[in-house]
């Protein structure tokens, strides 16, 4: 009776135990009904991971180019501005140059066409044959045709004509060719000051003034001389030769006062200063 209890109190208290380890250990932060990864979890979050990487990288690679081609096109911006601004200052020179022109043919159409006291008495002297005939001239007369005063105007005509029509290369050839065949003409020395002009209009600063410096050498007396010296001092301005410029421009200033030469050049002393 008693080994009967005994048998019977053992199957109760082991009962219990053999039902809990039948029931699963179950972990709240899984769904999976245990708390350990499965076998292949690992080898599945190292893939996911280098996954991840792969795209972040290609990403900062083109962020680095795209910067890269930011920063090119930056600079390309900045040539092109500095070139625009270039060009907008040629343009805006070779406008002054015209308007500049275009005021001296105005005014000196009509002087262009009247004879220079300088150059009638020089053609009248080399005529008789005297003495003093072409103090300037000496070199030229060998090369110039006898004076025919309507030939000489219809050949400065043509060539001042050219002017008008902005034909600078044909200008100067023609002005040139007009110094050649009648060096004393009454209007050589307007032909020799607009032939600077012309070299000026063009841009050969060279030519242009060589054909200034001329007029004081060949026709010192003439009427443009104020203005040629002028002129061959904006010349020497546009070539940075500042110091030589200064001393044209005194000079003008000193021998020649009262003129609108001199005015203009006292205005570009100080502005030069």
């Amino acid at each position: 009776m008693r080994t009967c209890r005994r048998v019977v109190t053992v199957l109760a208290l082991s009962l219990p135990l053999a039902a809990w380890a039948q029931v699963p250990v179950q972990d709240g932060s899984t769904g999976n009904g245990s708390s350990y990864p499965a076998g292949g979890g690992g080898t599945s979050g190292a893939y996911a991971g280098g996954g991840v990487q792969t795209p972040s990288t290609a990403q900062g690679m083109l962020f680095s180019q795209l910067q890269q081609m930011q920063q090119e096109i930056a600079q390309l911006r900045g040539m092109l501005e500095v070139q625009q601004n270039d060009i907008q200052r040629l343009k805006q020179e070779s406008l002054e140059r015209y308007q500049d022109l275009d005021k001296r043919l105005s005014s000196g159409a009509a002087a262009g066409a009247a004879a220079t006291q300088n150059s009638t008495a020089a053609g009248a002297s080399n005529g008789a044959g005297g003495a003093s005939a072409g103090a300037g001239d000496a070199g030229a007369q060998a090369s110039g045709e006898p004076a025919d005063p309507a030939k000489e105007k219809l050949f400065y005509d043509a060539a001042f004509d050219l002017i008008k029509a902005k034909d600078f290369d044909k200008a100067s050839q023609a002005f040139a060719a007009f110094l050649r065949r009648y060096p004393n003409s009454q209007y050589a020395g307007n032909a020799q000051y607009w032939l600077g002009e012309v070299n000026l209009a063009k841009g050969d600063l060279q030519g242009a003034g060589q054909a200034f410096a001329k007029v004081s050498q060949a026709y010192p007396q003439h009427s443009k001389v104020p203005d040629s010296l002028y002129k061959l001092a904006d010349v020497e301005i546009r070539l940075g030769n500042n110091d030589k410029a200064k001393g044209i421009l005194q000079q003008v200033i000193a021998q020649y006062p009262g003129t609108s030469a001199a005015q203009l050049a006292q205005r570009d002393l100080q502005r030069i200063r």
